[in-house]
C-alpha cells in the first residue's frame, strides 16, 4: 500500500520536539512500538545494530514507547530514554509514548494499520510490531516475532 500523506504526519519525540518522517530525512524507515519491560525487548539491540549498519544508506529507525500491552512500558520518558540508551546502546531516534490502538490511536499509526496483518487484523497485537515505510510512501507490515535482522532492508 503507498501513503503519500504518511511522511507529513507529525509525532513528539521522547525529548518533546515535533518531527515527522520528512522531517528526520531518511529513504527508509523502519517503525516499530517498543516496550522495555517485554520478552521481546531484546529485539532494541537488532534494531540498533540494524540502525548502525545501514544510517548512512538512509534508514532511520523509529521507536515509539507503548504501553498498551502488558502494561510493560509504565516509564517516563526519561526513564525509557535511558533505559535504551544504558541497556542496549540506542543511537537511533526514540519517539513519546503513544497509544497504537483504540480511541487514542496515533494518526501515525491510524495510518499505518491501513496495512493488516497476517491475518487481516488492523490492530497491533503486541509490543514490537513492525512496519517498513520505503521513500515512495510503500508501507509494509511485520509481525512482533520477526526479528530485526530478518526484515528486507
Amino acid at each position: 500500500m503507498v501513503m503519500g500523506e504518511i511522511f507529513d504526519i507529525e509525532f513528539e519525540t521522547i525529548t518533546g520536539e515535533t518531527t515527522s518522517l520528512k522531517q528526520l530525512g531518511g529513504t527508509n524507515f523502519l517503525i516499530v512500538n517498543v516496550a522495555s519491560a517485554c520478552g521481546f525487548t531484546p529485539q532494541y539491540e537488532g534494531m540498533q545494530t540494524l540502525y548502525a549498519s545501514k544510517k548512512d544508506d538512509g534508514l532511520v529507525v523509529l521507536g515509539f514507547p507503548c504501553n498498551q500491552f502488558g502494561a510493560q512500558e509504565p516509564g517516563t520518558h526519561e526513564e525509557i530514554q535511558t533505559f535504551c540508551e544504558t541497556k542496549f546502546g540506542v543511537t537511533f531516534p526514540m519517539m513519546a509514548k503513544i497509544d497504537v490502538n483504540g480511541e487514542a490511536r496515533h494518526p501515525l499509526y491510524a495510518e499505518l494499520c491501513k496495512v493488516l496483518d497476517e491475518n487481516g487484523a488492523a490492530d497491533i497485537k503486541w509490543n514490537f510490531g513492525k512496519f517498513i515505510v520505503r521513500e515512495n510512501g510503500s508501507v509494509e507490515r511485520f509481525s512482533h516475532r520477526v526479528a530485526p535482522a530478518d526484515l528486507p532492508l
